[in-house]
């Protein structure tokens, strides 16, 4: 019962990083910054990662290599936002390492989806078939496009997060 609980909650975590990170990646591609959907998104999918280490599984599964790896980008997310205010490189480093990290949600709900919702584990039973195959590609490539979009959009000089940062500080 209390693992049903934590599951339900790593769930939740996991939707509310991707629900939030796609406000986010809107904000990107519209050259606008949403401080507070930024946090809930950083902070959401970092949430995601840690708790899904927490799962009484036994060896190293492929989801703690996902883990891994976005942990890992969402600490360069996380400095190059927060630690260096997106100045100079790292307004593209910060696009680019949160835009992996909302991917590898998005590659893990559809993952699970194909593994937990009868029809799509039908089309592909252990997560190799052409279907699933397919579906991941599809995935990759549409966040390397709208990576490639959001990159160019939300740039520097783009004056949009700085004006931002300013009036939030009331200058």
């Amino acid at each position: 019962m209390l693992l049903n609980a934590f599951t339900a909650f790593h769930v939740l975590l996991s939707l509310i990083g991707i629900a939030s990170g796609l406000v986010v990646l809107y904000g990107w591609l519209t050259a606008r910054a949403f401080p507070g959907w930024t946090a809930w998104f950083l902070t959401t999918t970092v949430a995601t990662s840690v708790t899904g280490f927490l799962f009484p599984f036994h060896g190293f599964k492929p989801s703690y290599a996902v883990g891994i790896l976005s942990l890992l980008a969402l600490a360069l997310a996380i400095a190059a936002r927060y630690r260096y205010d997106l100045v100079g490189g790292w307004r593209k480093t910060y696009v680019i390492s949160a835009i992996v990290a909302l991917y590898f949600n998005v590659f893990v709900l559809f993952a699970q989806l194909f593994m937990k919702v009868p029809p799509l584990k039908a089309l592909a039973p252990t997560g190799s078939e052409p279907p699933f195959l397919v579906v991941q590609i599809v995935v990759m490539v549409l966040f390397v496009v709208l990576g490639f979009r959001a990159v160019a959009k939300f740039r520097d000089g783009g004056g949009s997060f700085l004006e931002t940062k300013r009036s939030a500080a009331g200058a």
